[in-house]
């Protein structure tokens, strides 16, 4: 069973870091991009970032350049998820996802197709 399990969210004030974990397991993801979403009440799903599991290779939407880091541990079979300086529109639930690589714009959710369950932050000013 194909399974991303979250990690990490929690309420944090303006200016503070949080680290989120996505713990996958069931199959190899080694040919998929890992990506990292977020959904805010009464908005679509966005993307945030992704990262390809072989290469390491990042990308970031512009909002959060110079703030969030994404890193896999192969070993662990883990994806972190750091984000730094914190602002309070960036509270929402924090997916992560897969996706196979040669499947799909990677900034688009509905490339993807596991899920993990998501965990809330919430950024208090």
């Amino acid at each position: 069973q194909v399974q991303l399990v979250e990690s990490g969210g929690g309420l944090v004030q303006a200016g503070g870091s949080l680290r989120l974990s996505c713990a996958a397991s069931g199959r190899s993801f080694s040919s998929h991009v890992m990506g990292w979403f977020r959904q805010a009440p009464g908005k679509e799903r966005e993307f945030v970032a992704a990262i390809t599991w072989s290469t390491g290779i990042s990308y970031y939407t512009d909002s959060v350049k110079g703030r969030f880091t994404i890193s896999r541990d192969n070993a662990k079979n883990t994806v972190y998820r750091l984000m730094n300086s914190l602002k309070p529109e960036d509270t929402a639930v924090y997916y992560c996802g897969a996706k196979p690589i040669l499947y799909g714009n990677y900034r688009s959710p509905v490339a993807y197709d596991y899920w993990g369950q998501g965990t809330q932050v919430t950024v208090s000013s």
